[in-house]
Parts: structure tokens; sequence; C-alpha cells
């Protein structure tokens, strides 16, 4: 009998196979499905974020949406919209939900498009709901988002708002692979391709979605020691200390200001 430990087991090694030279990749993608967290990952084109993605929900066989972040790109692209037709020669008006009603979202270079659709997102990746047409509806469980995007500095990005970087459960920045793992890439995919072609690729049994569920139902259980709770604490508020500090200083536009902001970042 298939346990929790030995699915996740699976899965990782699943992961593993497709994406190769990312491990703390799919490490935190790990982490992320069992804690219930939505991912952020950087890096520049070429770099298998979208693979990664697309693995998993893969490897997992529940509904995967993609979003294609554009700079034209509206709120009811994500969410859905009321769509008007007739219905037995009556004029009816339905809602057709949007690719954010999906186990697993990938949205795609999510700082291509404006705030306004970022914050689309808001509500999905805090409660686990949409309000759209007047109705709040649930999504699907598990729910997670998985963006990812280029550097800032490059042309066409707008960077993410506070409130949005606050619905991620962690930041990920994703290199290039050194030289053994991108010779590795080239085998892979050649392989793919030949499979693809004879139509011989073998497809494995999906992990039981239930496992998940098992898993972090366990990690909710775990027993946390009170010295560990504090010193959590500790983190998070000297943490919120430095930003406020940082602000401040950027804010005064002193020689002392800016000397300083550099090393704060």
């Amino acid at each position: 009998m298939t346990t929790a430990h030995d699915a996740l087991s699976q899965l990782a090694t699943r992961l593993n196979h497709a994406v190769i030279g990312q491990q703390h990749v799919i490490n935190a993608l790990m982490i992320a499905l069992l804690t219930d967290g939505h991912l952020l990952l950087e890096g520049l084109p070429g770099t298998a974020k979208t693979r990664s993605v697309k693995m998993l929900a893969d490897a997992l066989n529940i509904g995967f949406g993609r979003i294609q972040f554009t700079p034209d790109l509206l709120p009811s692209d994500v969410t859905g919209s009321e769509i008007y037709h007739e219905e037995q020669g009556k004029p009816t008006i339905t809602f057709k939900p949007g690719p954010i009603f999906n186990a697993i979202v990938l949205a795609d270079e999510i700082n291509r498009a404006p705030a306004k659709v970022q914050a689309a997102l808001l509500e999905a990746m805090a409660e686990g709901t949409v309000t759209a047409a007047g109705k709040t509806m649930a999504l699907p469980q598990p729910f997670m988002v998985l963006a990812t995007q280029n550097p800032v500095d490059q042309e066409g990005t707008y960077p993410l708002p506070e409130a949005q970087m606050d619905r991620f459960f962690m930041k990920v920045e994703v290199d290039y692979p050194d030289v053994d793992a991108e010779l590795d890439i080239i085998r892979l995919v050649r392989q793919e391709e030949l499979q693809a072609r004879n139509e011989q690729q073998s497809v494995l049994e999906p992990i039981n979605i239930e496992h998940i569920f098992s898993a972090r139902e366990a990690i909710k259980r775990l027993h946390i020691a009170e010295s560990v709770e504090r010193y959590i604490v500790e983190i998070v508020i000297a943490t919120r200390r430095l930003i406020g500090i940082r602000i401040l200083i950027c804010h005064a536009g002193s020689k002392w200001g800016r000397a300083l902001a550099p090393a704060l970042h």
C-alpha cells in the first residue's frame, strides 16, 4: 500500500527527472505544495520555470490553467466574465470561469501586466475564492498560484506591488544550470522528441492527490516548541523593522540615506 511518504518521494523523483539542474526549484515546489502556499519564480528566459510548473501539474494530473500576462490583459481575462447568449430562445447571461478556476495556475511572466491585473489574483491567493458577477465562488482544492517573472530590469516589466508579493509563500531565484546539467538537458530534450515522434512515450500513473492532503494534515499536527515559535516571531518582527528603516532612509533623499540604502537591499 502506497503511503503519503512514498507518494511524495515518487513526485520528487519525477520532477527531478523532468527538470534538470534546478534542485532548489523542485524543493520549493514541494514545500509550497505541502504548506498550501504560492510560489514566485524569478529568472531569465530559458531556466525551466514554466516547465517546472507544468511537470508538477502533469505528475498530479489535476486541473491546470495558464495565464500569459501581457500589458493589455484585463482582470476579467483572469477571473472570468459574464456572457450573453440565447437558451431555448430566451436571452440568458451565464458566468464563464476564467483560468483562475484550476487547481494549479501558472501566472506566466506576471510582472508584464499592470497592477490592476495582478490585483485580480489577490483574493484568490489569500482566501481561495473569487468574487465576480456579484457572487463569491470557491476555488478548487488544492489551489496554487505558481508565478514566473523576469528580472525587473528587463524591458516591459512592472514591479509587483507589496500587497501582491505578500501573497507568495516564497520567492525563488532561478539561474542557468552548470555545464554538466546543460548536457543532460540536451539529451533529455532529444529523448523526448524521439518519444513524441515514435508515439511511444510511456504514461506514468499520476500521484494520488489524497496523499498530498494527508501529508498536509500531518504537517499541521507537528509539535513546535515554544522556543522555536518565539524565534520565528522575533525574525518576523526584526524583518518588519528593517523594512521600515529602509523605507525611511530611501525616502530621506540625503547623502547619508543614499549611501546606506544599497546596504539594506
